[in-house]
C-alpha cells in the first residue's frame, strides 16, 4: 500500500475576490500546502470565475503550488497558457476531453503535474485506462460550479475503489476530493483513501483562516 502526504488545498473560490492576493498570502502564512484555483467558463459549468491573468497574478504573490482545476469546455485550447501563467498542477474534467490520454500527456510535457477530475455521475471506471498518465485524480464530492454545497457521502465509494486500484497497480497518484470538505467530512475522505483535500468555505468561511486550517488538520485522522 502506498502512503501519500496529506495535503490541504484551500479553494480561493470562497475567498474575497477583491483581495485574492492577500488571500493567498494569508494561506501561505497559515500553512496551507497548495492553493486550489477553480476556473469556470459558464459553459461546462453554470458559473464564470477567473482565467489566466488572475493565475499569473497569484503566482507572483505566493510560493505555494497553484492547483488549477479547469472546469471548462475544450481545455486543450488553454493548456499552454495556464502553464505559462504559473500553474503547477493542472486538472481537466474527463467529461470535457475528447482525447483524454493526449490531454494528460500534453500537461506532463509542459512540465506540470497532470490531473483528471470526474463529476459525481461519472463512473470511476471511465478513467481507469488513463491512470498511468495521471499524477492526480480529483473525485468531485459535489456537483461542480458553486462553492458551499453539501458533501455527497456516496462519493466515498469512488475514493475507496480508486485507492485500491492505485495500490494494486503501484501508481504514484494523489487522490483529491473537492466539495463540502469540512471538519465533519475530511476525516471520512481520508479514511476512504484521499490524501489531497480542497476546502473553500471550510477555510475562508470560518473567520480565522489559520485556525480553520488547524482544525481541518486535526480532523485528518486515519484509523
Amino acid at each position: 500500500m502506498t502512503t501519500r502526504p496529506m495535503l490541504i488545498a484551500p479553494s480561493i473560490l470562497s475567498a474575497d475576490m477583491a483581495a485574492l492576493g492577500d488571500a493567498v498570502a494569508e494561506l501561505e502564512s497559515a500553512g496551507a500546502d497548495w492553493v486550489h484555483v477553480d476556473v469556470m467558463d459558464g459553459h461546462f459549468v453554470p458559473n464564470i470565475t477567473i482565467g489566466m491573468p488572475v493565475v499569473a497574478a497569484l503566482a507572483k504573490r505566493t510560493r505555494l503550488p497553484l492547483d488549477v482545476h479547469l472546469m471548462i469546455s475544450d481545455p486543450d485550447r488553454y493548456l499552454d497558457e495556464f502553464a505559462a501563467a504559473g500553474a503547477k498542477v493542472l486538472t481537466v474534467q474527463a467529461e470535457a476531453c475528447l482525447h483524454l490520454y493526449r490531454t494528460l500527456e500534453r500537461i506532463r510535457a509542459l512540465g506540470l503535474r497532470s490531473g483528471v477530475a470526474i463529476n459525481p455521475a461519472t463512473p470511476i471506471e471511465s478513467i481507469e485506462p488513463v491512470l498511468a498518465c495521471c499524477d492526480l485524480v480529483l473525485i468531485m464530492t459535489v456537483e461542480p460550479g458553486f462553492g458551499g454545497q453539501k458533501f455527497i457521502s456516496s462519493m466515498l465509494d469512488k475514493v475507496r475503489w480508486l485507492k485500491r486500484l492505485v495500490d494494486e497497480r503501484q501508481l504514484s497518484v494523489d487522490i483529491q476530493v473537492d466539495g463540502g470538505i469540512k471538519e465533519d467530512s475530511i476525516g471520512l475522505a481520508a479514511q476512504a483513501g484521499a490524501n489531497v483535500f480542497v476546502s473553500g468555505s471550510g477555510v475562508f468561511g470560518q473567520g480565522d483562516v489559520a485556525a480553520a486550517l488547524r482544525r481541518l488538520r486535526a480532523a485528518l485522522t486515519v484509523d
